[in-house]
This record gives structure tokens, C-alpha cells and sequence, in this order.
């Protein structure tokens, strides 16, 4: 039975379904959701509604600041729904590419599972999208659960 889960979390649907699969199905468990700020992604942070045509230059420290506000947002959003569960989150922050970093914060922390959301894309789609849950079921050093959505 793991005792440290990863939960990594953008806000988007299935990571809020991975966050409460989480402690839907474990007990007693410390849970960390990391948030992973991608710079090579401008609209990263897409599933907050923004005008772009307000946003700063995409890498200048307005933007950054504007990721960690997000991520301040992002983190609200999580330890409401682990408090709706009757439940406790850490939460920890990187900055880089998604699946690197949750691989990374597994293989450096004493995590023994990774909770990570899903699309349920068919493997011709997965193969020209990738997808962060792909490469984090492949390289990572501890059990991965996947939370999957419907079929795209």
C-alpha cells in the first residue's frame, strides 16, 4: 500500500479526477500535487480563461509572475477538492518540461505512486500528440496510476 503519492495537477479535468481518484481509493496517504510551469508552452495555463491579447511577452518575468499566480490559483483549487475529500495536500512547484519534472520530484522524493490523468486517446493519436502521462508511465521509477477520460 503506498504512503506518498505525486499527483501532478494543471487544473484541467483529469487532474482534478486524478486528485480525487487519489483519495478515493487510498487511505492514510500523503499526497503532494505538483505543479509543473511549462516554459515552452506559451497558453500552458490555458484551462484558466484569459484574454491573450492581455498577456505579457511570453518568457519576460511578467509572464512568469503571471504563471505563478495561476499556479497560486491552481493550488487553491486543489486543497479544496482534497478538503471536500477529507483530505490534506502539499503542494510543490517546477518549472520545465511536464513529464521531466514529475519523473524528476518521484526519483528525488519518497514517493512510492504517481497519480497522473489521462486522456483515453486512441495509439495513432497518442503517438502524434504525446502526451505527458505517456512518458511519465514509461520512465518513472515508482508505479503509475492513470486516470483515464473518454475516448478523443
Amino acid at each position: 500500500m503506498p504512503q506518498n503519492l505525486l499527483v501532478p495537477f494543471d487544473g484541467s479535468p483529469l487532474s482534478k479526477r486524478a486528485l480525487e481518484y487519489a483519495f478515493d481509493e487510498y487511505d492514510d496517504v500523503s499526497v503532494v500535487v505538483l505543479h509543473v510551469i511549462d516554459p515552452t508552452d506559451p497558453g500552458y495555463s490555458s484551462v484558466i480563461d484569459v484574454d491573450v491579447r492581455n498577456e505579457p511577452l511570453h518568457g519576460s518575468k511578467d509572464w512568469y509572475d503571471r504563471a505563478h499566480e495561476v499556479e497560486a490559483q491552481l493550488f487553491d483549487e486543489a486543497r479544496e477538492l482534497a478538503a471536500d475529500a477529507d483530505g490534506e495536500i502539499t503542494t510543490e512547484s517546477a518549472v520545465g518540461d511536464p513529464a521531466r519534472e514529475i519523473v524528476d520530484y518521484a526519483e528525488a522524493n519518497d514517493i512510492d505512486e504517481i497519480v497522473i490523468g489521462s486522456h483515453g486517446r486512441s495509439e495513432t493519436s497518442r503517438t502524434l500528440l504525446g502526451s505527458v502521462a505517456e512518458l511519465v508511465v514509461r520512465r518513472s521509477p515508482v508505479s503509475v496510476s492513470v486516470v483515464r477520460g473518454p475516448e478523443t
